[in-house]
This record gives C-alpha cells, sequence and structure tokens, in this order.
C-alpha cells in the first residue's frame, strides 16, 4: 500500500531546457561561485573529499532552482530531476549538451593515462 508521492512534478522537454538553463546559469552567479571554489578547494582534487564537500553544495545550489518547478527541496528532488535529463538527453541534443556542461561544473576535470599504458617501449 505504498502512496504516490506528493510532488511528482513533470516537465516537457522545452521546460526542462529552461529550467536546466536556470541550474547552469545559478552556478554562474557570483555567491555560488565562490561556495563551488571554496568547496573545490577544500577538496583538494581527493574525489571522496569532492562528494562530502562539492556534491552538498552544488546540490544546494540546484535546489534553489528547481523547488519554484514542484520538485522538493530535498536531495531527492535533485534526484529526480537528474533522471528527468536523463531521459530527455537521448530526445533532445540541446539537452544533452546542457547536460554535459553541468556535470562539468560538478566534477573536477580528471587525468586519465592514455589508453595502452602510457608507456612507450623502444
Amino acid at each position: 500500500m505504498a502512496s504516490a508521492p506528493a510532488q511528482q512534478p513533470t516537465l516537457t522537454v522545452e521546460q526542462a531546457r529552461g529550467v536546466l538553463t536556470e541550474v547552469i546559469q545559478a552556478f554562474s552567479v557570483p555567491e555560488n561561485a565562490a561556495r563551488m571554489e571554496e568547496a573545490r578547494e577544500s577538496a583538494c582534487n581527493d574525489m571522496g573529499k569532492m562528494l562530502q564537500l562539492v556534491l552538498p553544495v552544488a546540490t544546494q545550489i540546484q535546489q534553489e532552482v528547481i523547488k519554484a518547478y514542484g520538485f522538493n527541496n530535498e536531495g531527492e528532488g535533485v534526484l529526480r530531476f537528474a533522471r528527468l535529463v536523463k531521459m530527455y538527453e537521448t530526445q533532445d541534443p540541446e539537452i544533452a549538451a546542457m547536460s554535459v556542461k553541468l556535470k562539468s561544473l560538478l566534477l573536477p576535470p580528471l587525468s586519465t593515462p592514455p589508453i595502452g599504458g602510457g608507456v612507450p617501449t623502444s
């Protein structure tokens, strides 16, 4: 007897594009950019610390935007929004591109070794 969640927001592709644009712009607001920079510096590119320090700040920034569109103001709202974006990524190249941009704002650039081991043999 599970009851349906109180808020189950649905967005059209166009609405999702607009909300995603607002979320990305929110990371450019000087106060939010400073919060993210401070969290990144504290994390020192340590992935575990990134999850502990950067992710909560990023979640709060997203929550501030998406709550106006019916998503709850908790982590669950951000997860629902992320699932919705993921669903539209395959249908809309603009949403796919914005999703990549958002992920780049959240995660540090990772340096990966070249494929094939990276150690030349002579």
